[in-house]
């Protein structure tokens, strides 16, 4: 998150505008028009050298970071040194496929990138299961996400090859977007909303980790990778569906992005419900037989917080997407906010109550956030798709 700082879904957005005057021919290059072209390439090009630099700041910070942190509070006796550095390697080098994904997506290939994904993940998944029966411990993520790494790497150069190439290598020379003016205006806005992110879904471990101890940061670890199956599932239905969404913006065609729109999130927010539900019922019924795997969960009552705020926050995801597919991030405010909110409840409340008081405070500063959210997603649409006047610019830069 602090080494990509959103620009992923940046690339994914401003290709998805370029790529309305563009497409493939049957030899897999991109043809159309040639300004646009361009303009997607220059796009790439510094996609490319971002997530290189990215990559080098994870290599090194977070690796220095994990070590300064897990010597401080980790187990003594185990080996942790090695695979951590390995781990942050491969992560790293994983983090420059980041661009190539997100250059298909807003390309409009989203069928195919899914699959090999899919691929990807069921190879990860293979090598992980292999490497801890096989007794690899710790270097199971750094020899799984290797494998991964390759996997992808080879599907896509197989299958877009051509259209890489056109992108990557050739020198936009007839038009161009640049950084400082096209894309900063929009980039910073998504990256302090991305760490924003890092605060308000990815703190709860570390902060009992640090006062409660491995046993109880292990059960939040293990329970919130079942509750994120609910934003895995929104993200599956939604995220295909937006490099269309930016297709259709920069078509002028909001009738039928509404339409769109509306259908899917009435999916999401039904599906996402139920899955929690579901979700719930099984760590009950695990709760109430002898069984070794429900130690390693959170007790009922703060798995139904969770679930009940990530129910709450994918619900506004399908909003969140709508409004960033016009290039713009009119989130940043509330972000923020969440952010600074967010924090500070998970450290006072998790240092005193523990699971139960990050779970209550993720659930009230989600629930507080929904309508702040539905009600901005309302008037920026009513906002953005009126008819622009004469003289004016439909999308101003500032």
């Amino acid at each position: 998150m602090f080494g990509e700082l959103g620009l992923g879904t940046v690339v994914t957005y401003y290709a998805s505008h370029e790529w309305a005057k563009l497409s493939l021919n049957q030899l897999g290059r991109p043809i159309g028009d040639e300004h646009a072209m361009s303009r997607l390439s220059s796009l790439g090009q510094f996609a490319i050298k971002w997530y290189a630099a990215a990559a080098a700041f994870v290599v090194t910070g977070v690796a220095a970071g994990g070590w300064i942190f897990f010597s401080a509070a980790g187990e003594v006796h185990v080996s942790w040194q090695r695979p951590w550095f390995a781990l942050c390697a491969v992560t790293g080098i994983t983090l420059c496929m980041t661009p190539v994904w997100a250059l298909l997506e807003g390309c409009n290939q989203v069928s195919n990138t899914y699959a090999y994904r899919l691929i990807q993940a069921v190879a990860l998944s293979a090598t992980a299961w292999i490497a801890i029966t096989l007794g690899a411990g710790l270097w199971t993520s750094s020899l799984s996400g290797l494998v991964g790494l390759l996997f992808a790497a080879m599907l896509v150069s197989r299958r877009y090859g051509p259209l890489l190439r056109a992108v990557f290598l050739t020198q936009p020379t007839i038009s161009r977007l640049r950084w400082r003016r096209d894309i900063l205006p929009v980039q910073w806005r998504f990256a302090l909303s991305w760490i924003s992110g890092y605060l308000m879904f990815s703190l709860f471990t570390p902060v009992l980790f640090h006062y409660h101890g491995a046993v109880i940061a292990g059960q939040m670890g293990m329970t919130w990778a079942l509750v994120s199956i609910l934003t895995m599932l929104t993200y599956s239905w939604i995220m295909p569906r937006a490099p269309t969404f930016g297709i259709l913006i920069a078509s002028e065609k909001y009738a039928e992005l509404d339409r769109l729109f509306f259908r899917i999130a009435s999916v999401v927010i039904g599906v996402t419900t139920l899955s929690a539900l579901v979700i719930w019922l099984l760590v009950y019924a695990l709760s109430q037989f002898p069984n070794p795997f429900a130690a390693r969960l959170l007790p009922p009552l703060p798995t139904a917080l969770m679930l009940a705020a990530s129910a709450i926050n994918s619900a506004t995801i399908p909003f969140a997407i709508y409004l960033r597919a016009h290039k713009r991030e009119p989130l940043l405010v509330l972000s923020l906010v969440g952010a600074v909110v967010s924090a500070a409840a998970f450290v006072f409340l998790g240092k005193k109550y523990a699971a139960d008081g990050i779970a209550a405070a993720y659930l009230t500063t989600t629930a507080a956030l929904a309508p702040f959210i539905l009600l901005l997603w309302r008037r920026k649409r009513r906002e953005w798709h009126m008819p622009a006047k004469s003289g004016e610019t439909y999308f101003p830069r500032t």
